[in-house]
């Protein structure tokens, strides 16, 4: 079944190449078998989470290839990963329909694109390899600077994509050389080889920061955070909701995976140091995000404050923390996507601005956005019954039982962020009306749609999240450590 989900994006991809890109019934069908790849995709993940057997721990569906002699060609998933490939195969069809109506150009390798964007991106949560995760951890990266060069609105979109680029790519390098170093250690790169081999502490502290290096890049984590907000500001719409829903997650995956499995005396190590980079983190994004003034912009600071709770869970070497994290991780994956079609796409669309005071009045002719755009922005704050709430609560719980001065500081700092976001958004529904604007259509069906299914998992988790818990339980407590 994880074969399916590696393959089918990639047979959808090939169908696209034999359609040629000459009139508008041809553009029509190239857009309903990317659609309709992405949707048996996104079923396959379902079937494979309803298979799932959450009372062992043990990696499940698994698939060897030992034929090769420099890596293991072996993919599972087991209670952590397995809902990064939901949340991976439920985000492409939303990316993908996101711009289903405004990219006229090269729209055939646009499509293809996302779908060998699934693919790779799913293929990062299920292998089992060291040197394979920093193949797939990398290969994203010269389509997404395509993309944002080639579909971006952005008059900056080639220095955005340049700075997307050599910043991931050169953060990544050292976690290449750390991986050459565990090979000549171990004599292997199996994730489960690896684990049952000890390491000394002194080489584990060098190991641990290559790897944090990389991460800390993709998180962002300060002072590596000038990439992002002009990434999400020139790039396409469709690639912000790929970006923010999936691809920063790499990260976070990284950590679970790599530094608190692999190498636990040095995550213990330097668990101060991480945790005071991610309060700087979240006071410098909180602050930043005062004198945005395009949207895009603030989301993306935003953005880069939730991350940083989300790594004072990880490394709260407890189980409420550790899961508040992939928690508040999965919320950011639906809330932020929405915020991104909301701004970058319904208001810009209709406005040609993002500037948040040229928007005010909106509230006028667009009260049905306006009252999904309201429910976003407050699930984007932490409101009760929202999965962001939850993830965020058990996050500084389990980072308060280590450190309650770093969780009350983290806590006071999001609580400061989150009025800024409430009232700045806010203020552009206040209801006067410039006289700028004549009369704005509201939202249509199709992105009405967009933002109900993203809405329906933040409540509905929010409201259940022991459908979550449950199968992450086992698998987390296997990442907590002795001290």
């Amino acid at each position: 079944m994880l074969v399916s989900l590696l393959i089918v994006p990639l047979i959808g991809s090939l169908l696209l190449l034999l359609i040629p890109e000459n009139n508008r019934k041809n553009e029509e069908k190239m857009k309903v078998i990317a659609l309709s790849t992405s949707l048996v995709n996104l079923f396959i993940s379902i079937l494979l989470w309803i298979q799932f057997d959450s009372s062992v721990s043990d990696y499940q569906f698994i698939l060897e290839f030992n034929e090769l002699s420099f890596c293991h060609l072996n993919i599972g998933v087991d209670g952590i990963s397995l809902y990064y490939v939901l949340l991976t195969t439920f985000i492409t069809p939303i990316a993908l329909l996101s711009n289903y109506k405004n990219i006229y150009k090269n729209l055939k390798y646009f499509l293809i694109s996302f779908l060998i964007l699934e693919t790779l991106q799913i293929a990062l949560f299920v292998v089992l390899d060291l040197f394979l995760f920093y193949i797939f951890f990398e290969s994203v990266l010269p389509i997404l600077f395509i993309i944002i060069i080639v579909y971006g609105s952005g008059v900056n979109r080639i220095r955005s994509a340049l700075l997307f680029f050599l910043y991931t790519l050169a953060g990544s390098l050292f976690m290449l050389l750390a991986i050459l170093q565990i090979y000549s250690y171990v004599g292997s790169t199996d994730f489960q080889f690896i684990s049952l081999n000890e390491i000394s502490l002194e080489s584990q502290k060098i190991l641990w920061l290559a790897f944090f290096l990389a991460f800390a890049v993709k998180t962002p984590l300060w002072p590596l955070t000038g990439w992002l907000y002009r990434a999400h500001a020139d790039s396409p719409l469709a690639g912000s909701i790929l970006l923010a829903g999936t691809i920063l997650k790499f990260a976070t995956y990284g950590y679970i995976r790599v530094l608190i499995n692999l190498l636990p005396d040095a995550s213990h190590y330097f668990g101060p140091l991480v945790q005071t980079i991610a309060v700087v983190t979240l006071i410098y994004s909180s602050l930043a995000t005062i004198i945005q003034q395009d949207t895009k912009s603030l989301i993306a600071y935003s953005s880069i404050a939730h991350m940083s709770v989300v790594i004072l869970g990880l490394f709260s070497n407890s189980i409420q923390g550790i899961e508040g994290a992939i928690l508040l991780s999965l919320a950011h994956g639906f809330v932020s996507p929405a915020l991104f079609i909301c701004v970058g796409g319904i208001i810009y669309e209709r406005t040609g601005t993002r500037i948040i005071h040229y928007m005010r009045g909106l509230v006028t002719f667009m009260p049905v956005f306006t009252i999904l755009f309201f429910i976003f922005t407050l699930a984007n704050t932490g409101i009760p019954l929202s999965l962001n709430f939850l993830g965020e609560q058990l996050s500084l719980i389990g980072i308060w039982n280590k450190s309650p001065i770093i969780a009350a500081l983290g806590g006071l700092v999001l609580y400061f962020l989150l009025v800024i976001l409430y009232i700045y958004i806010i203020d552009c529904h206040m209801d006067y009306i410039l006289l700028i604007w004549k009369p704005i259509q509201d939202i249509s069906r199709l992105e009405f749609n967009l933002l109900i299914a993203l809405l329906i998992p933040t409540i509905l988790l929010g409201i259940f999240p022991n459908v979550i818990l449950d199968s992450l339980h086992l698998s987390v407590s296997t990442l907590l450590y002795n001290i």
